[in-house]
């Protein structure tokens, strides 16, 4: 069996007197794809950045490629030792408008890593060339649509060589055909074995490319089971009810 990757341990945050997050216990192995899955205003985002210290937690510990952290306590040093470890995809690309897409995917090389331009450029084009992007290299993210410019986000991701990559609601803010688009770049990313935490609503990823599905409703964890089995054999009532309700009830069959 594959070594753990990342463990989170007992997590909890509170906003404006609400606790969201009530002790999560969440473990993700090396190479797996794990999918997180909810209704809305279940804590999977506020997990998500609470994991890559988007948000601080008010407690729990993070076990992260052999390192411990206090989730509450960590410092900036260890949660920038972190973050060059991950890399996080959000639902609205967050590019920058104006830099042009290799721009945008070879920033966080050159200011960040301080690496050289020229290694800088040439990982990127890699990049952008394995999520199809190449020939728009040169271009501004308005000139892309939603698709073109999540793919870019995903290959400014992959750029950093990250660990693992976290991923929340990616095509949230697409139509069905650009979210093929990113969902094949997804795919074949955890074909090459990369490590990812998804949160989504896409019921056939989950089924199909997913390894596990993590279920959460109201800050809690009310089931977690490989992904086939999950949409399979529903393990309580409140899962059948989601599936029923998003239509993921025997999806793939």
């Amino acid at each position: 069996m594959a070594e753990d990757m990342l463990r989170l341990e007992g997590v909890r945050k509170t906003f404006d007197g609400t606790e969201v997050l009530h002790g999560i216990d969440l473990t993700v192995r090396r190479g797996e794809v794990v999918a997180i899955l909810g209704p809305s205003g279940s804590g999977k985002t506020t997990l998500l950045r609470c994991a890559n210290f988007l948000e601080r937690a008010d407690a729990g510990v993070l076990e992260f490629g052999g390192e411990c952290y206090d989730l509450a306590r960590a410092t900036k040093r260890e949660m920038a030792a972190v973050r060059r470890r991950t890399a996080f995809v959000f639902q609205n690309y967050n590019l920058f408008r104006n830099r042009t897409v290799l721009g945008n995917v070879m920033e966080g090389l050159v200011v960040a890593r301080k690496m050289p331009r020229a290694q800088a450029e040439e990982i990127a084009r890699r990049c952008l060339e394995r999520v199809g992007m190449a020939d728009r290299a040169d271009a501004y993210p308005a000139q892309l649509s939603g698709g073109q410019q999540q793919r870019v986000a995903i290959a400014r991701a992959m750029a950093t060589d990250p660990e693992i990559i976290y991923f929340d609601e990616p095509t949230s803010a697409l139509d069905p055909e650009l979210t093929v688009e990113v969902l094949g770049s997804m795919r074949r990313l955890a074909e090459d074995g990369m490590t990812m935490l998804v949160v989504t609503h896409e019921m056939g990823f989950a089924k199909n490319v997913a390894d596990r599905v993590v279920f959460m409703e109201d800050g809690i964890v009310v089931a977690a089971a490989p992904a086939r089995e999950f949409f399979d054999h529903p393990a309580n009532d409140r899962v059948r009810a989601f599936l029923r309700t998003v239509g993921g009830e025997g999806l793939g069959k």
